[in-house]
């Protein structure tokens, strides 16, 4: 590990809060461990390192080492870097993404990476798409199916609605809360811009009944 990232992980140790610890474990089942820093005072704590540090030079390889740390927010600072250069990362950085989103799954990290990092690094490279949602979604991983359902979040009228469907057709009658709510989500996303096509999609299939309440929401 080299300087710069130690002297990072000690400077966000440096701020924590463990009057919020508590809370935020809490809110997240108790299933992983906080600093206690909400998402506002973590993203001033990080612009406050990067004033007196400088930004990484090396994303991926600073991203890896904090996906490595205990506390939950190292991953969220992870995500956060990577995203900035979402556009700049060279074509393999795909299965690195896929290793983050199959490392200590929950909804918090998996979003982030789906919507940011897989949507746009598939933006970037569309031909990589095919085969990584083939994989994702015809596994049995929920996570990297949520993923492959979500990652077009961002795409607005750019989404492929045929992909969208499918993808949506293959868990349609999973149990499982997670593909239910990412359905429903990603539908109703769809639906700002061709309401047409998802309420034409809902009437003709027999989706979960979280799925259908949030993809017609706004209906």
């Amino acid at each position: 590990m080299d300087s710069y990232i130690e002297t990072l992980i000690a400077f966000l140790r440096s701020r924590a809060l463990p009057e919020e610890k508590i809370a935020m474990e809490q809110y997240m089942r108790n299933q992983f461990v906080f600093l206690g820093l909400r998402s506002p005072l973590r993203r001033a704590v990080y612009r406050e390192f990067v004033a007196e540090q400088g930004k990484p030079r090396d994303s991926l390889a600073v991203a890896k080492v904090l996906y490595e740390q205990p506390e939950r927010e190292f991953r969220y600072i992870a995500i956060d870097i990577l995203a900035k250069d979402v556009k700049k990362q060279p074509r393999e950085s795909i299965d690195f993404y896929e290793q983050l989103v199959v490392t200590d799954s929950w909804w918090d990290t998996v979003d982030l990476l789906a919507g940011t990092l897989v949507g746009g690094h598939f933006q970037v490279y569309p031909e990589l798409m095919e085969a990584y949602n083939a994989k994702w979604i015809g596994g049995e991983n929920i996570w990297l199916a949520r993923t492959a359902i979500l990652f077009q979040l961002k795409y607005r009228d750019k989404t492929d609605a045929a992909l969208l469907f499918a993808n949506c057709e293959k868990w349609l009658e999973s149990e499982e809360f997670f593909i239910q709510k990412a359905i429903g989500w990603a539908l109703r996303q769809y639906a700002k811009f061709e309401p047409d096509a998802v309420l034409s999609f809902v009437e003709s299939h027999d989706l979960a009944s979280l799925s259908r309440k949030e993809a017609l929401k706004h209906f």
